[in-house]
């Protein structure tokens, strides 16, 4: 049910009040509260923490009131958050200038003298209740855009998010990998410091699909993408899919002695997993093998030095036994062994 909507007057003549009221309703309006002071009228607001007496959509308050002079009663109105959208018409027995100025600044948006002419409060009422409404459309509208704008920019969010994912493994993917590398060369060539890239593949990951399908190869892929990631956890560092049964993880500030040993846990972790692996020549369950380069990045120079030679090392366990760790240094002229997609 929609709230009721009530025109407030505030009066201490009951004569007033009744002469404002009969008028209004001559108007076509027919929801009213009336109160005989400012105390009472902040009561039937809810201003004291009660529940409202209704939705008031505007406010006729004469100015003389006893106890609380109109004036400070709209100060009060207007200041506070619930009521400041509320319009207030003052109704005052003389055109007082600086009363009038006085009542504006505390928040009223018109006035009417008495006596109270009845066409020209309609006319005013009338007026005060359009723009009131057209201020209220104003305002939707501009909460419907905030609305607007603040999801469109969570599904932006989102999907920045998930186009830096792999889709499978639900870690760091090729493309924003490449993005973070050339990122954090050019912060490591700034500083002249090591920068650390570990390659990682599978052992007989072709077998293991053959063995036992590709529902558990994937599986197996989710696994040890968990894994790998949760052996790095500093600012900086990355561990991403680089394609099909491989990985691939970046170690910022990180010589090769600590890209050794991040290198060893990831080894570790992955045979902790104890995933059978019956068809492997290598043991009885998933292992990887794993390539290191490690070097300090010049202005000048490129990424795939670094990536290449890594890669050379990877290949290099793979040829000595598989699950194993394998360090090649990088040079400016390391060559990638193979293409990069």
């Amino acid at each position: 049910m929609s709230p009721r909507m009530a025109i407030l007057i505030v009066d201490d003549s009951l004569d007033s009040r009744l002469l404002i009221q009969r008028f209004l309703e001559d108007a076509g309006h027919r929801q009213f509260l009336v109160a005989d002071s400012a105390p009472e009228a902040l009561r039937l607001l809810g201003a004291d923490g009660s529940p409202p007496a209704a939705t008031v959509e505007l406010i006729l308050m004469d100015l003389q009131l006893p106890g609380m002079h109109g004036i400070e009663a709209c100060r009060r109105i207007a200041g506070d958050p619930r009521f400041r959208d509320i319009p207030i018409i003052v109704v005052t027995g003389s055109a007082d200038d600086a009363s009038l100025a006085e009542a504006f600044q505390a928040g009223a948006v018109d006035y009417l003298t008495k006596p109270i002419n009845p066409v020209e409060l309609a006319a005013r009422v009338r007026s005060v209740l359009r723009l009131k409404a057209e201020m209220d459309q104003r305002k939707q509208r501009e909460a419907e855009l905030i609305e607007t704008t603040y999801r469109l920019a969570a599904a932006k969010s989102e999907l920045q998010r998930l186009s830096a994912m792999d889709g499978l493994t639900g870690i760091t993917n090729r493309r924003r990998f490449d993005e973070l590398l050339a990122g954090e060369w050019k912060r490591a060539a700034r500083d002249s410091t090591s920068l650390s890239v570990i390659l990682v593949d599978i052992d007989h990951f072709k077998n293991f699909n053959d063995r036992y399908g590709h529902l558990a190869g994937d599986d197996c892929l989710q696994r040890v993408a968990i894994a790998l990631r949760d052996t790095v956890s500093r600012p900086g560092d990355c561990v991403a899919r680089y394609g099909g049964e491989e990985f691939v993880a970046m170690l910022a500030s990180t010589d090769a002695a600590g890209a050794r040993a991040v290198a060893e846990h990831m080894r570790a972790a992955v045979e902790s997993l104890a995933i059978d692996h019956a068809a492997s020549t290598t043991a009885t369950r998933v292992t990887i093998s794993l390539g290191i380069s490690t070097m300090v990045p010049t202005e000048t120079g490129s990424s795939e030095a670094l990536v290449a030679a890594a890669d050379g090392a990877l290949y290099e366990s793979k040829h000595a036994g598989r699950n194993r760790v394998s360090f090649r240094a990088a040079t400016a002229g390391t060559k990638v062994r193979r293409p990069v997609p």
